[in-house]
């Protein structure tokens, strides 16, 4: 948000030149002089701040409002995460569910069925949570297999990539509904129908493809593979259960949100409200993990200081993608304040084209522009609500859009996006290999994405 009283006096040229720049001096800054990327994006975001005029009385207020907002949505969600996916590790469960996955799909259909799982997965559970919970297997399954970590690992992400981006309950997809007017279960049905060949097409093969080209090991970000000779490792169907638990409880509160948004049940209802709060994503990881420390740790007698040890040699790792991943958000704050996606939706709102192709191309460049797929997909639905409720479109035909935006939302990922340092960070990629990877993925994802959805319109 802009500061308060305050109103942009640039033009959509001029701003859309400063972020082209800031983007390019912050890719300098780390590619070629090799400035920590934690550093480089809060220098680059300062002198952004500055250079679009935001007063410089507000300039800390807006720089730490980009900050806070994303690690009050990342921090928690990885510091738990990885706490889990430490016990999971050292307690021999991740070796136990990689050996499952390799037994019954076969070594060749490991990323496969590493892909699948997170399909599943991803319905309910946002993308960095949903990611997060799911490295330690990929890596083990790495680890056994050899290999890049990229043949296992963009399979996996771009899983929980697609869910997120397509498949309501997850909110970016959920608010273009009501934006448009879209069913809420013809969108579900719409988005995976779309969304489970885009996987197949633009993360698995893709994968497979760069993993074979990019020859990355095995990351230590969530500790050293020690887990070979533990003693009484947990059987399969529990680490099996200890996965599901934060699945179904996050499945409570997406589902009931949009049932709740759908009008089928009562916002004030208390079995509702308090469901909603179990299933809150950082509840349900925190209940998740103490579950998961009784279960691989005290009942297998690792307590006391042996348990408390275990847990904070994860955080050790984990706290510069945090810091790292705030910063970009704190970027991406700076290109939404300064006024950069308004002043393109302006620019953007009447451009000649057929609505769908104009609301996906809108919601690309304000991806872009300022890094944030939400933002951009919910914006986008604004601007064209107003065409798509003037002109006479089916259920499916609106569902359609809802997807076409999406995918839009999400193409071109790169610095000013808190994903994008995420998953570099998580798979110990530079800048320039996640650019190469991660970013063509996604936008191969969106694109992908759309050309289905305009069929899907087209025929219905």
């Amino acid at each position: 948000m802009p500061p308060e009283g305050w109103e942009q006096t640039l033009g959509a040229g001029a701003l859309l030149g400063i972020a082209a720049a800031a983007i390019a001096v912050l890719l300098v800054l780390i590619i070629r002089f090799h400035l920590h990327a934690f550093v480089a994006l809060v220098l680059v975001s300062l002198l952004t701040a500055v250079a679009t005029g935001i007063p410089t009385g507000s300039l800390l207020e807006v720089l730490t409002a980009g900050f806070g907002s994303t690690l009050a949505s990342v921090a928690l969600l990885v510091a738990l995460g990885a706490m889990l996916g430490r016990l999971v590790e050292t307690s021999g469960g991740a070796r136990v569910m990689a050996e499952f996955l390799v037994d019954k799909f076969g070594e060749k259909h490991a990323p496969f069925a590493l892909g699948v799982a997170s399909l599943i997965f991803g319905f309910p559970i946002f993308f960095d949570a949903g990611l997060v919970v799911m490295l330690p297997i990929v890596f083990s399954v790495a680890r056994r297999l050899g290999g890049s970590v990229l043949l296992y690992g963009l399979p996996t992400a771009g899983a929980f990539s697609v869910m997120h981006v397509f498949v309501p309950p997850h909110p970016g997809p959920v608010a273009a509904t009501e934006f448009l007017g879209a069913n809420i279960g013809i969108t579900i049905a719409v988005g995976l129908i779309i969304a489970i060949p885009t996987w197949y097409v633009t993360a698995y093969l893709y994968g497979k493809w760069q993993g074979k080209r990019i020859d990355l090991p095995v990351p230590e970000i969530l500790g050293k593979a020690d887990d070979a000779g533990i003693e009484n490792p947990p059987k399969f169907g529990t680490v099996l259960a200890l996965l599901m638990l934060p699945l179904v409880l996050i499945f409570a509160n997406t589902g009931l949100d949009a049932l709740r948004s759908a009008g089928t049940v009562q916002e004030d209802n208390p079995g509702v409200v308090a469901l909603r709060a179990i299933g809150a994503t950082p509840v349900a990881l925190l209940i998740t993990l103490l579950v998961a420390m009784f279960v691989l740790g005290t009942r297998r007698d690792v307590k006391g200081s042996a348990l408390e040890k275990t847990l904070d040699s994860a955080l050790g790792p984990v706290a510069s993608v945090i810091l790292i991943t705030g910063a970009g958000g704190m970027f991406g704050g700076v290109l939404r304040a300064s006024g950069i996606g308004d002043a393109l939706a302006d620019a953007l709102g009447d451009i000649g084209l057929p609505v769908i192709v104009a609301g996906f191309l809108i919601a690309a460049i304000l991806r872009v522009a300022q890094g944030s797929a939400t933002v951009a997909l919910t914006t986008a639905a604004g601007l064209i609500a107003p065409a798509v409720a003037a002109g006479d479109f089916s259920s499916v035909q609106l569902a359609a859009m809802t997807v076409a935006l999406a995918g839009g939302s999400v193409v071109l990922s790169h610095v000013n996006d808190s994903g994008f340092w995420l998953v570099g960070r998580f798979f110990d990629m530079d800048v320039r290999t996640t650019l190469r990877t991660w970013t063509v993925m996604e936008t191969l994802i969106g694109v992908m994405g759309f050309v289905l959805a305009w069929l899907i319109f087209a025929i219905a």
